[in-house]
């Protein structure tokens, strides 16, 4: 089962990730994206972790996530990948397009082969106004494809608004 959950910033999406990690009764590998760039994301960071079961496995993974999700997901585990768009905002602030576009298509790759459960969970950007700078309309741009690209790999897509799930695909 590969299940893609999205949603704004505090939606409960990754809260709505790891009930369902725990729900699959699967040993869980939780992959983080996120880099502690700042005091602000240090305190998120630190948050998420609080909240994890203890017996969860940690990967910390900011750019090779198609090569962490390969050497993790086994038939008897659960993955949790948290979160799509931070990696993709460590992808176009290292400025290595190329590199991107070679991560992305391997992630693309990936997916359908990984063995077990995988729940991906991303910010949905394209709902709000259109940003005004160059960056930000292009993280807009590849985080909505990107997302329209899993989506039509995953059995299952959920939209998270104020804690309350809403199946997009079943």
């Amino acid at each position: 089962m590969k299940e893609l959950i999205l949603g704004g910033m505090r939606s409960g999406k990754s809260r709505l990730a790891e009930q369902r990690a725990l729900a699959s009764g699967l040993a869980v590998t939780y992959i983080a994206t996120a880099t502690a760039r700042d005091e602000e994301m240090r305190g998120r960071i630190a948050h998420h972790r609080a909240r994890r079961p203890e017996a969860w496995a940690l990967v910390e993974e900011p750019l090779d996530l198609a090569g962490a999700l390969a050497a993790h997901a086994r038939a008897d585990r659960c993955l949790v990948v948290d979160c799509l768009t931070l990696w993709l905002s460590n992808w176009l602030c290292a400025g290595d397009a190329a590199g991107f576009e070679a991560q992305r298509a391997a992630l693309l790759a990936a997916l359908p082969k990984l063995p077990g459960h995988a729940l991906l969970v991303g910010n949905e950007t394209g709902m709000g106004v259109v940003p005004l700078g160059e960056l930000t309309r292009r993280y807009c741009d590849e985080a909505g494809r990107l997302h329209q690209d899993l989506a039509a790999l995953c059995d299952r897509v959920t939209l998270v608004v104020a804690g309350l799930p809403m199946a997009l695909k079943t």
